[in-house]
C-alpha cells in the first residue's frame, strides 16, 4: 500500500509534469519520472506511480459506473414506464457520455492555452475557463471551481453512503432467510471494517484488481438475476404501464443520472493512462466502456420492470426470493458494491486530502495523517447511510441533487466559455446544443430534487405512525 501521496497526477498551477501522449519521445510512453528526469529535475511523489493499461482504466471505468445504479434500473423503468424509461435512457446516455467528452475537450484546449503538459482535472479545468474566458466572468474562477469540487465531494461521498445502505440491506434478506435477525443498522456496522480495509489503498494501480474482482461479482450477480427474472417467462407487456406522470418521471430522471453519473472520473481516470489518447479516442476507454454500461442498464431495468413491475425493489436483488441461489447472488453483489467503495470513495479524497493535508499542516506525517483521514471519512459515511437508509430515495435524491450538476450543467456552461471566440460567441450550435442540455438538465435538477425529497419526507412520516 502506498499512503505516502495520492496515485492520481493531479493538475494544478503548481503541477505540470506528468505529460499526455503527444509525441513519438518514448519518455511520454512510460511514466512520468522518465520525463522528469529528461527535463532535469526530481520526480515528484505523483509522478513515480507506476501509469495504467488501457484494460485496467476499463476495469476502473466500469467499476466506477457498475453499482447500486445497475440493480436500481428496474425502479427507475417502474417511475418512467416501459416505453418512456428506454427512451429517456438512451437520450441521458448519450448527453452523459457526449458531455465528458465535452470536459476532456475543454481540459485539453486550457492544457494548450496554458502551456501544461498534463489535463488538468475537473475542478482546475471549470476554474481555467473561467480564468480564459469572457473578463466578466473571470471573478468568478475561484468560486466556479470550489462548486465543482463540492459538488464532486457530495457526490462521491453519496455514492459511499448508498453504497453503505445496499449492502447492509441485501445482507440483512441473507441472514433473515436463515431466520437471523438483526436490524439493518447493526449489519452497517458489521459492514465498517471490510470497508475500511479497503479504503485505505490509495493506488489506483493496486485497486485494479480489487475493481476487477467488484466487476465479475457484479456482472456475475446480475447474470443470475437477470436469469431468475427470465426463467419462469415475463408478463405480458399489457400489464405494465407505457408512460407515467411527471412527478415519477422526476424520480426516473434521479435514478437514471445517478446510474449513468460517473464523469468525476474521468480525468483521474484519463491522467492516470500510460497512454491518454486512447482513452477519449472512437475506440477508447470511454466510448467503449459506456456503451457497454448502457446495454446492461438497458437490459436491467427492461427485464426487472418486466418481471416484477410495481413491485420492483430499490435493488432487484431485493425481489429475488429466498433460495440459495438467490443468496448467493446478493452476497456476491454486495460483495461487488463492497470493494467498489474504495474507487469512488479515492474520487472524495484525491479533492479533500490536500487542501486537509496542508490546513493541519501534516507534510512530514502524511502516511498517518492520510490514514487518519480516510478513517474519519468512511465514519461520516456509515454515520449519514444510518440516518437515511431508504435505498431507491436516497438514489434518486443524489442523482437529481448532485450528479446533474456534474454531469449536465458544469460541462455545457465550460464549453460555451471555452468556444468563445472575442466578438464572435461560441457560435450558433454550440449555443443551441448547450442551452438544450442545460434547460434539460435543469429541469431535472429542480423537479427530481423536490420529488425525492418530498418522498423521503411522506417515508420517514410514515415510519413514525407504525
Amino acid at each position: 500500500m502506498d499512503a505516502e501521496a495520492p496515485s492520481i497526477p493531479q493538475a494544478t498551477d503548481q503541477n505540470k509534469s506528468s505529460p499526455e501522449t503527444t509525441t513519438t519521445n518514448p519518455a511520454t510512453e512510460t511514466n512520468g519520472t522518465t520525463v522528469a528526469v529528461a527535463n532535469g529535475k526530481q520526480p515528484t511523489e505523483d509522478e513515480t506511480h507506476p501509469p495504467t493499461s488501457y484494460l485496467e482504466t476499463i476495469v476502473h471505468l466500469f467499476k466506477g459506473n457498475i453499482g447500486p445504479g445497475l440493480f436500481a434500473m428496474g425502479d427507475a423503468f417502474k417511475n418512467g414506464g416501459l416505453i418512456v424509461a428506454p427512451l429517456l435512457t438512451v437520450l441521458i446516455a448519450i448527453i452523459c457520455i457526449h458531455c465528458q467528452h465535452v470536459l476532456i475537450a475543454c481540459s485539453k484546449k486550457m492544457r494548450d492555452l496554458r502551456g501544461d503538459t498534463v489535463c488538468a482535472d475537473y475542478a482546475i479545468t471549470v476554474k481555467q475557463c473561467f480564468e480564459n474566458g469572457p473578463i466578466k466572468l473571470r471573478g468568478w474562477s475561484h468560486t466556479m471551481g470550489r462548486l465543482v469540487d463540492v459538488f464532486i465531494c457530495v457526490t462521491q461521498l453519496g455514492f459511499c453512503c448508498i453504497y453503505f445502505v445496499f449492502i447492509s440491506t441485501n445482507v440483512k434478506q441473507i441472514l433473515q432467510a436463515y431466520d437471523i435477525q438483526m436490524d439493518v443498522h447493526l449489519v452497517m456496522l458489521l459492514a465498517f471494517i471490510p470497508v475500511l480495509l479497503s479504503s485505505l489503498i490509495t493506488n489506483l494501480k493496486w485497486l485494479t484488481p480489487v475493481s476487477l474482482f467488484a466487476n465479475v461479482c457484479m456482472i456475475v450477480g446480475l447474470a443470475i438475476t437477470l436469469y431468475y427474472a427470465l426463467k419462469d417467462g415475463l408478463p405480458e407487456v399489457g400489464e405494465r404501464a407505457y408512460w407515467t406522470n411527471g412527478s415519477q418521471l422526476a424520480l426516473f430522471f434521479g435514478t437514471a443520472i445517478f446510474a449513468f453519473e460517473g464523469i468525476a472520473l474521468v480525468m483521474p481516470l484519463k491522467n492516470a493512462m500510460r497512454k491518454p489518447r486512447q482513452f477519449e479516442s472512437t475506440l477508447g476507454v470511454l466510448n467503449v466502456g459506456m456503451f457497454l454500461v448502457s446495454v446492461m442498464f438497458m437490459f436491467a431495468g427492461s427485464v426487472g420492470y418486466m418481471k416484477w413491475g410495481e413491485h420492483v425493489g430499490g435493488s432487484l436483488t431485493l425481489n429475488l426470493g429466498d433460495t440459495i441461489l438467490a443468496q448467493c447472488v446478493k452476497l456476491m453483489v454486495s460483495m461487488g458494491v463492497l470493494l467498489g467503495y474504495p474507487l469512488q470513495f479515492f474520487v472524495a479524497v484525491q479533492v479533500m486530502w490536500p487542501a486537509t493535508k496542508q490546513m493541519c499542516r501534516l507534510e512530514g506525517r502524511s502516511l498517518c495523517g492520510e490514514l487518519i483521514f480516510r478513517t474519519l471519512l468512511v465514519i461520516v459515511t456509515l454515520a449519514i447511510a444510518e440516518l437515511v437508509p431508504a435505498l431507491g430515495l436516497f438514489i434518486s435524491l443524489i442523482g437529481a441533487l448532485c450528479s446533474t450538476a456534474l454531469a449536465l450543467v458544469f460541462p455545457p456552461v465550460i464549453e460555451l466559455i471555452a468556444r468563445s471566440e472575442p466578438n464572435k460567441g461560441p457560435g450558433v450550435w454550440i449555443c443551441v446544443k448547450n442551452l438544450i442540455i442545460l434547460v434539460l438538465a435543469l429541469l431535472g435538477f429542480f423537479t427530481g430534487s423536490y420529488e425525492s425529497l418530498k418522498q423521503i419526507v411522506k417515508h420517514f412520516g410514515m415510519e413514525e405512525t407504525h
